[in-house]
């Protein structure tokens, strides 16, 4: 009777175990899949302007709860940045396209578009790069722009044309023209009047205008080096009136890259381009430069071939939840149900005994009632009685713990006074024939 009770509250510490798991796996899932992935992001320039750009996109995917975060990691230059990127301690990096070993990146976005620019000071009779011969040309960013000077020598041989490059900071420019120092200056900036500005002060308050040399074989430097293009810089951006350049004039452009590891997650990296993209549209108001902010060049061939992730964000071949899932929400209910078949055999099997309805209790009583009518030995019959009285405990068990399908006690009653009743009527029986053991016994007895 005791084993009866504590099977049904074994049952009922299963069936409430099977919930509490079954919620929190769900919880579980829930939070795992939509739980915000931080992603390290190295970036470096010159002025710092680069960082606080991104740290401006970092703050805004914070403050919409996008589910990937940058964590932005400053360095001092773009070649720093790229370091940190190749040496593996960041999974994306703002990289210039001709700087660094981006052998394992994959673009996302086109953070920004700079141009070369090659100003002779005002006045000068410097026209074209052939006219630079044994003079000294200071370039802004040297270690940043080693490629492009090598591009620029290669082309057009300016080491035997007695041409030296000598690194300077751009708060000394202005000092370095005024002394003839330097006869021009060499910077890579984008066409963004944040960048324009200070250069426009290198010569305010000169009553003579700057010159800006063209690069006229710009298009042969990027047939041979990739990482650049040949742009025109149009009429009058560098100054209005008199216009500088007075024509739209040739040189060379190469693009900044948030780039991202080859081994990110596709899926990750679409859901980084989108949260980047709606970054930009919030924030162009207030930082004009994120109007540079574009998609990558998706060919195949591209010099930085695109993330298949943020491919598929341009391309709109993102997979829906269904997509993604659809297979897993079919088979997990089917392989559950499976699980939950096995444990039940499995519980049946172990079990040490089954319980009876109120309707099997009673086909069993009625059974045997046919059995006592046809038993021949009296160890039959005891055997019967102990059947009887395990039936008659478990639905006894079954009542007090309220199961509806117990039988009442009046039915067990009438049931067993019955079936008492049949027994004794056979051992009278079985006694009275010649030879039976019940009658031997008896005699003994007496």
């Amino acid at each position: 009777m005791d084993s009866v009770v504590t099977a049904r509250w074994v049952r009922i510490a299963i069936v409430a175990g099977a919930l509490v798991l079954v919620t929190a796996t769900g919880l579980l899932a829930y939070h795992w899949y939509y739980r915000p992935t931080t992603l390290r992001v190295a970036v470096g320039s010159l002025d710092g302007e680069a960082g606080r750009i991104v740290s401006a996109i970092a703050s805004r995917l914070a403050a919409t709860n996008a589910s990937v975060r940058l964590n932005v990691v400053e360095t001092s230059s773009a070649v720093e940045a790229a370091s940190a990127f190749s040496s593996g301690k960041t999974e994306l990096a703002v990289v210039r396209a001709d700087v660094g070993d981006l052998s394992q990146a994959q673009a996302v976005i086109v953070v920004a578009q700079a141009v070369a620019l090659l100003i002779a000071s005002p006045g000068s009779s410097i026209s074209d790069i052939a006219d630079l011969k044994r003079t000294v040309v200071g370039v802004i960013g040297e270690d940043t722009n080693r490629a492009l000077v090598r591009a620029l020598s290669d082309e057009y041989d300016l080491s035997r044309a007695g041409v030296t490059f000598k690194d300077l900071p751009l708060s000394e420019a202005r000092r370095a023209f005024e002394s003839k120092q330097v006869r021009a200056v060499l910077i890579v900036v984008p066409l963004a009047g944040k960048y324009l500005a200070p250069l426009r002060a290198l010569f305010h308050g000169n009553a003579k205008t700057p010159v800006i040399v063209p690069i006229e074989s710009a298009g042969a430097i990027a047939e041979k080096a990739r990482a650049y293009e040949s742009f025109d810089v149009p009429k009058g951006t560098f100054r209005g009136s008199p216009p500088v350049p007075d024509e739209d004039l040739t040189t060379l452009k190469v693009s900044f890259y948030l780039v991202a590891k080859k081994s990110l997650d596709d899926d990750l990296v679409s859901s980084l381009t989108q949260a980047l993209m709606n970054a930009r549209r919030d924030l162009l108001g207030e930082l004009p430069i994120l109007s540079q902010v574009t998609s990558p060049n998706t060919d195949p061939d591209a010099y930085i071939p695109v993330h298949a992730g943020a491919a598929a964000f341009y391309n709109g071949t993102q997979l829906s939840f269904l997509d993604k899932w659809g297979n897993a929400i079919f088979l997990v209910p089917m392989i559950f149900g499976g699980l939950v078949s096995v444990l039940a055999a499995a519980w049946k099997f172990l079990r040490p005994g089954e319980l009876l309805t109120h309707e099997q209790a009673l086909d069993s009583l009625y059974a045997l009632g046919s059995r006592i009518r046809i038993t021949e030995s009296d160890a039959e019959l005891s055997d019967i009685e102990r059947e009887i009285d395990r039936v008659l405990q478990a639905q006894r068990a079954m009542e007090r713990a309220g199961e509806e399908s117990a039988l009442d006690v009046t039915t067990l009653n009438v049931a067993a006074h019955r079936l008492q009743s049949l027994i004794h009527d056979r051992r009278t029986l079985l006694a009275l024939e010649p030879g039976s053991k019940v009658r031997i016994k008896r005699a003994e007895a007496i």
